[in-house]
């Protein structure tokens, strides 16, 4: 077993700066998307072009910032915000939620697409990918914070907070909502599929890892269990991610619309063809 000893959530203090290592977490997230976003834009050349990337990270960022503080309010704080309503404003009291900084993010792809000329699930497949680089950051940063502890456990890789072995949910969630779903994504979208099938993946496993780890985390102290004496809100807002995520995966082969990549890949093969051809005229 592992014992947690306190982190000081401050990383850095420059007078009355204060550098905080969840904030560097979420500049991980961001900073890590955007290479790999350049990356693939300049392998693909759609639906952005590297010069684009930028313009992407300022509105996903913003739509990571402000839908999840808005989200965790009217989530899992909504009877703070009837006595205080100017209590979403004030971010440095902690509290941010996937699930609003999920609708964030489409909205931020939404208004995007419409700049870029794309549709809104070929952004997304784009998108998704990377995403999963700054929640794996961000559940690190809630282990470093002492934060979203599991149920006490005799589990061999259990971590000791304050005498108690308990699950080390949050760096399951790191694990399984970082790397393995980054490798899932980005092998997947690698292999072409029909349009709005990668967002339909990032959704579905996404919400099953969410739904599975929920099992052996700590509620949220003010909210409890839901029912059943194990059902979360967490869960409750993951099964509408599973489900449309199945949905959006069998309507992408329905559809069979081809993705960016693939296009790009005919056009150099006619490209291609054409240079042969052209030489045997020749």
């Amino acid at each position: 077993m592992i014992i947690y000893s306190d982190i000081d959530p401050i990383a850095l203090q420059i007078g009355p700066l204060a550098i905080r290592w969840y904030g560097l977490m979420y500049l991980t997230g961001f900073l890590g998307g955007w290479a790999l976003a350049r990356k693939r834009a300049r392998e693909w050349g759609q639906p952005f072009t590297v010069i684009q990337i930028d313009d992407l990270l300022f509105y996903v960022a913003m739509g990571v910032i402000v839908g999840g503080r808005i989200g965790y309010m009217f989530f899992y704080g909504w009877a703070n915000v009837v006595s205080d309503p100017l209590s979403v404003l004030r971010i440095w009291e902690g509290g941010m939620s996937f699930h609003g900084g999920l609708i964030g993010v489409i909205v931020a792809m939404w208004l995007i697409s419409r700049k870029v000329g794309a549709s809104l699930f070929r952004v997304a497949d784009f998108v998704a990918p990377f995403v999963t680089i700054g929640l794996g950051a961000g559940r690190v940063g809630n282990f470093i914070n002492g934060e979203l502890w599991g149920q006490p456990t005799d589990f061999a890789l259990a971590v000791i907070v304050n005498g108690v072995p308990v699950h080390a949910s949050n760096l399951y969630e790191a694990c399984l909502e970082g790397p393995v779903l980054f490798a899932i994504l980005w092998f997947y979208s690698g292999t072409r599929p029909p349009v709005m099938a990668v967002s339909g993946m990032f959704l579905f496993c996404y919400g099953i890892f969410r739904f599975a780890v929920e099992f052996v985390r700590v509620p949220d102290a003010h909210l409890g269990y839901l029912a059943f004496d194990w059902l979360t809100m967490g869960q409750v807002l993951s099964v509408p991610m599973i489900i449309f995520g199945a949905l959006f995966i069998v309507l992408a082969y329905q559809r069979n619309e081809p993705s960016a990549v693939a296009q790009v890949s005919g056009k150099l093969a006619r490209k291609k063809n054409q240079v042969k051809s052209n030489q045997g005229k020749r």
